[in-house]
């Protein structure tokens, strides 16, 4: 009687520590994929209305300077994904002291690291963007726009840190209503920015960078607060060992964004080889849209990855066996349905944000023919990634991470573009997303018997 009245008691502190099944599981898990839905929608509308009302070059100028959001994101996430493995971890040893030193300590890292790379970014911002192939015509965009986002970089860290740690909390509806606010907020001020203020590119970064204050700023005062809970700032000290296991953890996630940044260089420069900045807007409007589709996959891979943590770090091994496979029905089920809804709705994507009959449009509508297909696996590739990295085993999520964004891109595009022209490079990702799922099937055979999820 003792025991079930102690674990009421910890479900009720921590919802981590239930058990999960399958609608207990997507519960959980729903907030999270609705908030990642809506940050991909707010992140389409900067791009909507600098397409529609400023110039698809200005569009262009975006994915130009894209490689560094992606580190931006990237160090975050790497702190977020490493951070609430080792916290959510803490907490399934019932160490709450430890958990909440380990959150504080990952929070003042990641704002000390968004100044840095704000005053890195100031210094060297021209020759950053001729570095990143930007042609005389985009760069006065790459710098109006670049310059706004480099000074809220500590603002952009802090929302990806917070948005993670509210789930690891076990509060994803918060992470959901925060990131509603920063979306409707980012859209507003788009339209008030770029259409009556006629402030252009600049008005979009000023209308993003809003958009990170919201759950940046409650989200720093929901845990300042929120004493009683499971998870809350308190005195720490730097512990660089713990520091840099939780920056290795959680590496496979930054590779994962900087091999993006990396590959979308690669996609600018053979673009615009082949079709100058019109084959760069339309592969801006391909990766956004990309990025919109595949939310649903990652925001379920990040409202179960403190699940997965809590429940080994508990060694709670049934419950593993049992949400490994809820997780791969619901991927295989979602990379279906997303597959679908691309191949039918890929002719409306494009023309919100370029008219029918352009260039631009007839570009993006061809590579929407064959792009779908990678959304059939990369599900599947990220929920495994994602895994391991839950599971503290960032060395095998890493390579996993490092091998889908660049590895095998780079290899497609080195290669299917010799023989196919733009259509390589549309095939690009599917390539590298089919042979990553072998690579991953092959992991999770390897270490099935290690960490008992089979």
């Amino acid at each position: 009687m003792n025991n079930m009245q102690l674990t009421a008691g910890q479900a009720e502190k921590n919802p981590l520590a239930q058990q999960f099944y399958v609608g207990a599981l997507l519960r959980f898990a729903v907030p999270t994929i609705i908030m990642m839905v809506f940050m991909g929608l707010y992140t389409i509308i900067d791009t909507i209305f600098v397409a529609r009302f400023v110039s698809t070059n200005a569009l262009s100028s975006i994915n130009i300077v894209c490689p560094i959001i992606n580190i931006i994101v990237g160090l975050g996430t790497m702190l977020a994904a490493g951070g609430s493995a080792a916290v959510a971890q803490k907490m399934g040893e019932k160490d709450e002291k430890g958990a909440c030193e380990r959150f504080t300590m990952v929070i003042l890292a990641g704002l000390a690291v968004g100044l840095l790379i704000t005053c890195i970014g100031l210094a060297f911002l021209g020759p950053i963007i001729r570095g990143l192939g930007a042609s005389d015509l985009l760069f006065p965009y790459c710098r109006d726009y670049l310059t706004i986002l480099l000074i809220s970089a500590p603002a952009s860290m802090m929302q990806v840190l917070i948005q993670n740690f509210l789930v690891t909390a076990g509060k994803p509806g918060l992470g959901f209503c925060l990131v509603v606010a920063a979306g409707l907020t980012n859209a507003l001020l788009d339209f008030i920015f770029i259409v009556p203020m006629r402030m252009g590119i600049a008005g979009a970064a000023l209308a993003t960078s809003m958009g990170y204050l919201i759950p940046a700023i409650i989200g720093i005062i929901f845990f300042y607060l929120n004493k009683n809970g499971s998870l809350y700032f308190c005195k720490t000290n730097f512990h660089i060992r713990i520091l840099s296991k939780i920056c290795f953890n959680g590496s496979s996630e930054m590779i994962g964004q900087l091999s993006t940044a990396v590959t979308t260089f690669l996609f600018n420069a053979a673009m615009m080889k082949l079709l100058g900045e019109d084959g760069v807007a339309a592969i801006t409007i391909i990766i956004y849209s990309q990025f919109f589709l595949t939310a649903f996959y990652i925001g379920f891979t990040i409202g179960v990855a403190p699940i997965i943590s809590y429940k080994y770090g508990s060694k709670d091994y049934r419950q593993l066996k049992s949400i490994f496979k809820i997780c791969m029905a619901f991927i295989l089920s979602a990379s279906l349905l997303v597959f679908l809804l691309a191949m039918a709705g890929g002719s409306f994507l494009v023309q919100i944000f370029s008219p029918k009959g352009t260039s631009v449009y007839e570009i993006a509508r061809n590579g929407f023919l064959i792009f779908p297909i990678s959304f059939l696996f990369c599900g599947f590739n990220i929920f495994t990634s994602s895994m391991f990295t839950a599971l503290s085993n960032g060395k095998i999520s890493a390579i996993l991470s490092f091998l889908r964004t660049m590895g095998f891109i780079t290899m497609g595009l080195m290669i299917l573009p010799v023989f196919y022209q733009v259509n390589g490079i549309w095939l690009a990702v599917p390539f590298a997303e089919i042979l990553s799922l072998c690579v991953s099937i092959f992991f999770l055979s390897y270490y099935r018997k290690k960490y008992q999820y089979i």
